[in-house]
């Protein structure tokens, strides 16, 4: 059977009030912004972006097969006159306008994930769990801001019956925009903690930037709210007065109404009973850490309350992997033997810095194995950071983590409050810590290596990846 269009060009240029120059393809079978990973049959969007305009990529993407190509009118005529091309004033507000559109004639119960940690990892559980029931649309890794929500809607077939946004923010304002296309029957917020500190006058102000969510809900919408977070009164209060009628909490404390009864944490899982809105679930969760075991307890709420059959949403959790940079664990075959690298890369808060830490300890070493964390400064802390950065001494010692490498100058706050022995090596930035973390690494180690993006340490984790190839990624090279 062949795959039904996602869009006509028709059905575009009346969503984005277009003009038509050429002749574009009738139907449109994806959207993308990206000339080189686009597909034949997609409609490129020409995206302004911090780096690039995307008008510099449009005969790129017409020859890689685009079905047409959306252009500002002040650029038409740099484009050959038979261009297949959809002609509008701003190409990313007809591409919230193509959003828009699409949330319009869509019947699908939708979700909206928001928090300071877990957004992605809560939103990929969402897609398993529902995805296993029923044709599920979510955004791509952590498509969450001004042009990855729209684009995420502008994605989203109107077969699909369940639909999950990420939304993220750094500054005020930027939710209540972005949930007001989206406009979901379920909001979740994940967590809220000292994250973007730099921006806000303090974890309040982050808590009411985050409680935007509830300017979006559907009338009958539900907010799904983390009970033991200490500005839990105070979400609750904004949801009361943004008129959200139903709210449903998550979390340990007794009162929660879907709340954790019991966990058993394993290296690379977890074993769960919870209470979900009063029905009792056992369940094993793919993904190991009690912050990921919380997180669970929202994804299974809101599936309940989006109509999914709760039995099969637990069992689905146990195939929830982590996402890329959150988590995913590799074998290093260093020739002698083999140690774990654990890739939380992505980005890095003291919430999530500390989680990760808590991770790392539960993993299972070998006969001669440590626990190292190679940590990269968490950035966008304002006064705090170095506070916040030395204070990961404590979650260091918690958890029987044995050596730690540090880059950065905000991680020399960390490096200059632990003990010698728990010392590995600092550098600046993480290209000059990588020799000294590959000469430490011997059998039996498992390292994990988590910073802020800025911080660049995902700049190790490939190092050691190609140089330490498991099996798997050798015979790929050899094929």
């Amino acid at each position: 059977m062949s795959k039904p269009p996602l869009w006509t060009s028709d059905a575009m240029v009346e969503a984005m009030r277009a003009a038509v120059s050429g002749t574009p393809a009738r139907d449109v079978f994806g959207i993308s912004i990206d000339s080189r990973t686009l597909a034949p049959g997609d409609a490129y969007f020409a995206i302004k972006g911090d780096v690039h305009d995307g008008h510099a990529f449009v005969d790129a993407a017409l020859k890689a097969g685009a079905a047409l190509a959306v252009v500002e009118t002040a650029q038409r005529d740099t484009f050959a006159a038979d261009a297949p091309l959809l002609v509008v004033d701003d190409v990313l507000e007809a591409l919230r306008d193509l959003g828009r559109a699409a949330r319009a004639r869509l019947g699908a119960r939708v979700i909206a994930v928001t928090g300071s940690v877990g957004k992605t990892s809560t939103k990929e559980a969402l897609r398993g769990v529902l995805g296993a029931q029923a044709e599920t649309h979510a955004s791509v890794a952590s498509f969450n801001n001004h042009w990855g929500v729209p684009l995420t809607l502008a994605r989203c077939p109107a077969s699909a019956r369940y639909a999950v946004f990420e939304i993220g923010m750094n500054h005020a304002g930027e939710i209540e925009p972005l949930v007001k296309m989206v406009r979901p029957h379920v909001a979740i917020i994940t967590t809220v903690e000292p994250v973007h500190l730099e921006f806000f006058s303090g974890i309040e102000a982050i808590a009411d930037a985050k409680a935007e969510i509830f300017a979006g809900l559907e009338s009958d919408g539900v907010a799904v709210l983390n009970r033991d977070n200490p500005l839990f009164e105070r979400l609750v209060a904004s949801a009361r007065t943004a008129g959200v009628g139903c709210i449903v909490s998550f979390g340990a404390d007794a009162g929660a109404d879907a709340r954790l009864l019991d966990v058993a944490l394993h290296a690379d899982c977890s074993a769960v009973h919870a209470s979900i809105l009063g029905r009792d679930v056992t369940y094993k969760l793919g993904m190991p850490g009690r912050h990921m075991a919380m997180n669970s307890l929202a994804v299974l709420a809101a599936a309940e309350l989006v109509g999914a059959d709760l039995a099969m949403a637990a069992l689905a959790l146990a195939q929830v992997a982590p996402a890329a940079g959150r988590g995913v664990r590799r074998a290093l075959d260093l020739g002698h033997g083999e140690a774990t690298l654990i890739d939380e890369s992505y980005n890095a808060n003291p919430a999530s810095m500390a989680a990760a830490l808590g991770v790392l300890g539960q993993a299972a070493v070998g006969p001669q194995g440590r626990r190292i964390a190679v940590l990269g400064d968490m950035l966008e802390l304002g006064a705090t950071g170095p506070e916040l950065h030395s204070g990961l001494a404590e979650a260091v010692r918690n958890n029987a983590v044995d050596l730690v490498f540090c880059c950065g100058p905000l991680m020399r706050n960390l490096w200059d409050a632990l003990s010698s022995g728990r010392r590995g090596g600092y550098a600046e930035n993480a290209a000059a810590l990588e020799s000294q973390v590959v000469a430490a690494l011997r059998a039996g180690d498992v390292l994990m290596i988590k910073g802020s993006l800025g911080s660049r340490m995902k700049t190790i984790v490939t190092a050691l990846e190609k140089r330490f190839p498991d099996k798997a990624a050798r015979d790929d090279a050899a094929v």
